[in-house]
């Protein structure tokens, strides 16, 4: 692998969301990046979509797996299926592509954000918190050797209006999973069925160590809001978010646990960055000095 300019065999060796599937046109070649190499797409004249590195169609073909309205591909060779999200198959759910948002960061940044609450009263107020209710819970955090995954639960906060279908505050339950490197899903109690949980994923293209696009999926129990308010909700916040990002440094995500200090709240957070470093994973990182 070392034609590519990415010299990380883990990030070359993962699968990633390019675009959503419906925004992929036939005979549309649209030109975009991954780890640093130029790749391209298009869908074919039996409605495949073909990706392919470098400028044109007689380069290289890449692999291309379709899941979760996204298709993905990889620069390497994976040794694993892309992660599970089952509730993508439920017949009664919402399943919508929210946004997909370019953002001056590396990855892991954007993934150690994702997994942030203590944020939601100073960043996303009067939507995801409000003073006075900043108190980051009592949460478990697991690293599941298993499964390959980080999983926090028991993540409580108050929350003003949680979801597009809130209609009030309320204690809102969240479940933090991190099942890729680069990615992200979030499950939260549903306002309207409190059996159940919605489902906001992020997929992360890295263009390069410090530039990333932010593919958003939804997965919602949601009958009364239409796509385009869904949509208009969650890209409120993530524009709240994205100035935040852009103004942190380093963009790359130091995995020193000396580095940045950590809090009680930041417990998924040091969980992330200390099985990243477990993984031998550099891309997007500043690896630590031990």
């Amino acid at each position: 692998m070392s034609e590519f300019k990415c010299k990380d065999p883990v990030a070359l060796n993962l699968w990633y969301a390019i675009s959503a599937l419906e925004e992929v046109r036939q005979g549309q070649i649209v030109r975009s990046m991954l780890l640093e190499e130029p790749i391209a797409y298009t869908r074919d004249d039996s409605g495949q979509v073909r990706c392919w590195a470098g400028g044109d169609k007689d380069s290289r073909a890449l692999p291309v797996q379709e899941r979760y309205g996204y298709f993905w591909t990889t620069l390497g060779k994976p040794t694993s299926e892309i992660f599970p999200i089952p509730e993508h198959a439920e017949a009664d759910r919402r399943n919508i592509h929210a946004a997909t948002v370019g953002v001056n960061v590396s990855a892991p940044r954007m993934v150690e954000n994702f997994l942030d609450m203590g944020h939601f009263p100073y960043v996303h107020t009067d939507i995801l918190g409000a003073e006075p209710h900043t108190e980051v819970k009592e949460y478990f955090v697991e690293v599941s050797k298993e499964r390959d995954e980080i999983l926090a639960t028991n993540c409580l906060f108050w929350q003003p209006m949680a979801a597009a279908a809130s209609d009030g505050g309320a204690d809102v339950e969240y479940v933090y999973r991190v099942p890729h490197p680069f990615c992200s899903v979030l499950y939260k109690s549903s306002p309207l069925d409190e059996t159940r949980m919605d489902v906001i994923a992020i997929f992360i293209q890295p263009y390069n160590q410090e530039q990333v696009r932010v593919h958003m999926m939804l997965c919602l129990l949601d009958e009364e809001n239409t796509d385009t308010q869904i949509r208009l909700f969650q890209q409120t916040i993530f524009g709240q978010d994205k100035p935040i990002l852009e103004n942190q440094h380093p963009k790359r995500l130091p995995l020193d646990p000396r580095a940045e200090t950590p809090i009680r709240a930041d417990k998924s957070a040091i969980a992330y960055r200390r099985w990243l470093s477990d993984k031998g994973i550099t891309y997007g990182v500043i690896p630590s000095a031990a």
